[in-house]
Formats: C-alpha cells, structure tokens, sequence
C-alpha cells in the first residue's frame, strides 16, 4: 500500500527518538505535521485526539504517532523500529533499509545499538553531572511551555530534576558504572571520528536507520548537554558536523550516493562492532539470563567492572529480533556476517537455534 497521507507524530525536542524520526520522515519527503508536548496530557486532554476516540498507548512514549490499523481506524503507536519498516510499506522512495540482506542486519543491529546503549550515554550525561542535570531541569519545562510563569517554571523545575535523578538506575548509571559509560561514549566519538574520515554515513554514501538512531542520541549529547558536547568538540568535530547535516537531508539524492558493501566497510566499522561487544552484548545477555531465571536485576562484569541494573522484558525482545533478522538471511549471508563481526564480540549475540 503506498499512502500520501499526511503523517500526525506527538513530540518533543529534547526527546532523541523524535528527533530520530523527525529528521527520518524529512530524508524520505513524507509529508507529517508534529504536535510538541506530552502525548499522554494531550491524548487526555481532548479535541481532535477524543473526537476520534483515540486512546493513549501504554506507555505514551516519545514520539507518539496516530497512524491507521488495518481498519483503517487511527491508533496512537509507538517504537521507532517498527514504525520506520513500516512507513517503508507505505511510502514510496528513499529507503533507509539496504536491500542488500547482510547489510541489512548490520542495519538493524546498529540501530538497535543506538537506540538501546547509546541513549544510556545520553540519559547519563544529562542527569549524572550537576551543571548538566541543573540544565536539563531548567530547559524541559520551557519546551512545554515557553511562556510559563516563573513561579510554575520553579515548580516544575524542583521537580523534574530529582525525579530523573532518582531514574537513573533505569539505566544501570551509578558511581560505579559511571566511569564505564563515560570510557565507552569517548571511544564512541573517536570511532566516529574514523568513520567519518572514510564514509559520510555508517554504511555508505546515504543514510540508514541506524544513522538516524545514533543521531537521535547525539542530537542531545551534543546539542543539549553540556559535559557531552564539550567532550564531542574536543574529541570528534566530524560528528558534530555530522548531525548538523543529518538535521535535514530532504536534498541528498540516494540514487547518486550508493550504500557501500558489507566486504568494503571501512576498519572503523569493526571498531564499532568491537565497542558493542564491549558492553551492549554483555550487557543484553546477562539481561536474557536474568529473565530466563525470573530475577529482577542482572549482574555482568563490562569493563573489568561490575555492572548491575533491573532486568527489562524489552531488552531480551531486542535479542530475539536480532537474532530473528540473523537466522532469516540465507547461509551465505549468515556466513558474510560472520566474516565481518568475528573477533568483535558480537558474535555472542548469535544464539544457537
């Protein structure tokens, strides 16, 4: 089904996943219209939203997007990686997902990645330092509300900022950790910093998910908090400039900037898949085990460290997707993505059938 239908997606700025999403549906020239603000407040508070019956998701989430069921009835969704494939069924054009089937689970696992380690840098960098939790606590309430009044703005401002703090565990940031976060996203930046010498984007000449992943996380790192953008600028102007660009692609024409083989990726990508084993897979696989026994918390040694965090019934569907695009892809391909992930540690997210 190829739709013209405007996109209507609930939002925010300071939210990594709708910027994700945002500077998506600009690359592809869907058509959308976005509402900033609270998608659960504002699927509450009535309007268009009640007019049309249409109730919050559990969570509300940002972004929220209001998209059509098979019934063609809107629905409020949520989740970024299912929502891109499927406005790659319903919109024409510009894909972000490589035809080419190793490249495509590269693809997926990259953007996983950003999506679910990468925002552990974010979330970090904004709540663990006192300059960067005092700015975060003073700007969130401003974005929903420009003109609040100063004694409201304090109100909200004494409480956002504890709250958060207190969140952090979500996360697995601590004090004891917090020297293992800070470590990766630095390695992170100098990656890139190589990457970028060879390619444009993570896997060639044009964008995919996955670039729009890890953009949505450096959108805050680097455009909103300060201890992150500082270290950015000191370690990696390439991906400063990078996500200044990856702001509006709507011009790049991808028939001229072709995405490269998975045979020809530059070493920076093994250095990528190298920081992943480093923690992320560690990380997701003490969170299965956790789940399989029925415990609450995971405990896994990253960095030579002890990492403990509250086991999530998501994480362990992100390693069966994961291994759901593996085992789909022929033996050759398999065999293409062994060549290019072994060594890295990734190869321990590949579960035996």
């Amino acid at each position: 089904m190829i739709s013209k239908e405007k996109i209507t997606l609930i939002g925010a700025p300071p939210s990594p996943y709708t910027r994700k999403m945002i500077a998506l549906l600009r690359y592809r020239n869907i058509p959308y219209e976005i509402i900033w603000g609270d998608p659960g407040q504002i699927l509450d508070e009535g309007g268009i939203f009640a007019e049309l019956g249409i109730e919050k998701p559990k969570p509300a989430l940002l972004p929220t997007f209001i998209m059509r069921d098979e019934r063609g009835e809107l629905k409020a969704v949520t989740d970024s990686t299912p929502i891109i494939r499927r406005l790659e069924n319903e919109f024409e054009g510009r894909s972000v997902i490589p035809k080419d089937p190793a490249l495509c689970f590269l693809n997926y696992l990259l953007e996983d990645f950003g999506d679910e380690w990468v925002t552990k840098y974010m979330f970090h960098y904004r709540w663990h330092f006192e300059e960067d939790a005092d700015n975060a606590a003073s700007l969130l309430p401003l974005n929903s509300n420009v003109n609040l009044a100063p004694e409201n703005w304090e109100i909200f401002k004494n409480y956002i900022g504890p709250r958060q703090i207190e969140r952090l565990w979500v996360v697995g940031s601590n004090d004891t950790t917090a020297p293992i976060i800070e470590q990766s996203y630095k390695r992170f930046l100098k990656i890139m910093e190589d990457h970028f010498q060879n390619l444009p984007f993570l896997l060639g000449k044009r964008p995919s998910s996955s670039d729009f992943a890890i953009y949505g996380q450096l959108t805050q790192l680097i455009g909103f908090d300060p201890t992150s953008r500082k270290l950015a600028h000191e370690i990696s102007l390439r991906t400063v400039a990078w996500i200044n660009g990856m702001e509006d692609l709507s011009g790049l024409n991808p028939k001229n900037n072709p995405w490269a083989d998975v045979e020809s990726l530059p070493e920076s990508m093994r250095e990528l898949l190298t920081e992943l084993g480093r923690g992320y897979v560690p990380a997701l696989l003490a969170n299965k085990d956790a789940l399989e026994k029925g415990e609450e918390e995971w405990e896994a040694q990253i960095d030579d460290a002890k990492w403990t965090q509250k086991t999530f019934n998501y994480q362990g569907k992100c390693l069966q997707w994961i291994n759901q695009e593996f085992y789909s892809l022929t033996e050759h391909d398999q065999q293409r993505v062994h060549e290019l992930i072994k060594g890295t540690g990734c190869e321990e997210l590949l579960l035996k059938k």
